[in-house]
């Protein structure tokens, strides 16, 4: 973090030991940057088709997902084995605790297929920030955060013009219950949250968790590897590299934990401005 100490003083370097270039040695920490999130192209440099590990990681998430799906449903038995046991479980998941709870049976089979492969596709590209060899999630660079917030936008104003786009937009800009000289205040206010801050919400919330994960992980298996492995000063730091891979594995759980939650955070929300947009008041 700090790349030069002997601009220092010698109580703050000695404060900030851990992110400062070592006195006794040529070792130094090389903390995490956000200039991991944009690697070096891979393929194709110089085209519109540039591929770098973010790009690579996010085509392999998809085969992947494809492939699940594809051999987990292609032979369908009344007793189904354990494989598509796994699969059946997570679509059902989806259907009932997502889709039908929120739309009910017939709007919630409609959206069905769409809430589905957003809840997939972002657990799947989530997950990959704990994989070893990739190690960064595929939704950590905002593209395709927005571009997921974008098609789920798309879905909620399809919703609600065909439901009736008189209606929707009424219900949208202007609250029922809500003395009409007011509405010039707050139909802005409805039409910015409503039709604007919704999808930048939904892509910034998921971008961030994965930017933040990813950054704590780097920063604290970099700590065990400097302290236990390039050290050069007293033995007795090296005991810190047993507290960052501690703290480590306890936060790969946790990024576990926050890749399924964001999946299913992104996918009820979804459901959520597709139920509003169908309403018949909201």
């Amino acid at each position: 973090m700090l790349t030069h100490a002997p601009m220092l003083e010698p109580d703050l370097l000695s404060a900030l030991l851990p992110y400062a270039p070592l006195a006794s040695g040529d070792a130094e920490f090389h903390p995490p940057s956000i200039a991991e999130f944009f690697p070096p192209v891979v393929f194709f440099e110089g085209t519109p088709f540039e591929l770098n590990r973010v790009m690579l990681i996010r085509l392999l998430v998809t085969v992947a997902l494809v492939l699940f799906f594809y051999f987990g449903t292609r032979r369908l038995s009344l007793v189904p084995g354990r494989f598509q046991s796994i699969v059946e479980m997570g679509l059902d998941f989806v259907r009932v605790n997502i889709a039908e709870d929120l739309l009910g049976k017939k709007d919630g089979t409609r959206f069905l297929p769409l809430i589905t492969t957003i809840f997939f596709l972002v657990l799947g590209m989530n997950i990959t920030g704990i994989v070893p060899a990739l190690n960064i999630a595929g939704t950590s660079v905002i593209g395709l955060p927005m571009l997921l917030a974008v098609i789920a936008w798309l879905a909620f104003i399809y919703a609600g013009v065909r439901k009736g786009a008189g209606k929707f937009f009424k219900n949208a800009l202007f609250p029922p219950g809500v003395p009409w000289y007011f509405y010039i205040i707050v139909t802005p206010i409805e039409f910015i949250s409503t039709f604007i801050l919704r999808p930048i919400t939904l892509t910034l919330r998921l971008t961030f968790n994965m930017i933040v994960g990813h950054l704590l992980l780097v920063l604290f298996f970099s700590a065990t590897s400097f302290f236990l492995y390039e050290w050069q000063g007293a033995g007795f730091f090296r005991l810190f590299g047993v507290g960052t891979f501690a703290f480590g594995f306890a936060f790969t759980l946790f990024e576990i934990l926050v890749a399924v939650l964001q999946a299913y955070v992104f996918a009820l929300l979804t459901a959520v401005y597709i139920q509003l947009a169908v309403a018949e008041e909201h």
